[in-house]
């Protein structure tokens, strides 16, 4: 059963979709997190007619805007409403390496909502942020400290890839690509703990939540655990002499 906030979505979604339709324009939701993109693609079927596009960024991004129309439908074509920012110490060789809390809570600290910011990818004491190109010239003035380093920010080109994700192959083996399986050996859960991440809503196989935990994995499978991380499934590597498997996956960093 859906909440008050997943029902508002919905008929947000349903209101974006007949207005790009009738009108012949664009329309944009802000940046959507896994579960409301889940709730989305669960709607694909009767929002078709409309023409379905997520973006974040870059294709790396989780966080994305869903757009309706297309140009084979509209005649033209038009930008996700994204701009990236980067932001940068001004003295770099006094400034400390931040995390991602560290950048996000500076930004939710100028009174930013959430869904106004996508991803931000960190490479050392640099960040790219993507966020709505509405709120970009806010940001550019008012995001001046981020911990203890001050900082500058500026609006960019999106870097390409300077901001494809750091992968790390490991080889898991295992009697079978249930996804259950998979997930317990990767992260050193307990079978039980794994399924509690399946009944928690916490575990989305392409961006869809997945609540089968015996769901077979396929290669190319993009696998997000909330909260633990997240790992592309590459498929099946050997077949050890016992008759295990050994199935090669790979982590982001």
């Amino acid at each position: 059963m859906m909440d008050k906030e997943d029902l508002l979505l919905q008929k947000r979604i349903q209101e974006l979709a007949e207005r790009s339709y009738s009108q012949n324009v664009y329309t944009f939701t802000d940046f959507l997190a896994l579960p409301q993109i889940d709730l989305c693609l669960s709607m694909e079927v009767r929002l078709r007619y409309a023409g379905m596009t997520f973006f974040g960024g870059t294709a790396e991004c989780d966080r994305k805007v869903l757009r309706f129309g297309n140009p084979e439908q509209l005649g033209y074509e038009e930008e996700f409403p994204i701009a990236c920012l980067l932001i940068e110490p001004l003295a770099e060789k006094f400034a400390r390496e931040l995390s991602h809390r560290d950048y996000l809570g500076a930004l939710m600290n100028l009174g930013i909502e959430r869904e106004n910011l996508g991803d931000i990818f960190i490479q050392e004491k640099q960040a790219w942020l993507f966020c709505l190109k509405r709120i970009a010239p806010f940001v550019e003035a008012e995001l001046n400290q981020v911990g203890r380093n001050p900082v500058k920010v500026c609006q960019v080109e999106t870097p390409g890839n300077l901001l494809q994700r750091e992968m790390r192959e490991e080889n898991i083996l295992a009697s079978s690509a249930r996804l259950d399986g998979i997930v317990a050996k990767l992260y050193h859960f307990s079978r039980s703990k794994s399924l509690e991440l399946f009944q928690a809503k916490k575990i989305y196989v392409n961006s869809r939540l997945c609540e089968n935990s015996s769901y077979p994995l396929k290669a190319g499978d993009i696998v997000s655990v909330r909260g633990h991380g997240k790992f592309q499934f590459d498929g099946l590597a050997y077949e050890t002499k016992k008759g295990k498997f050994s199935f090669k996956v790979s982590v982001y960093q």
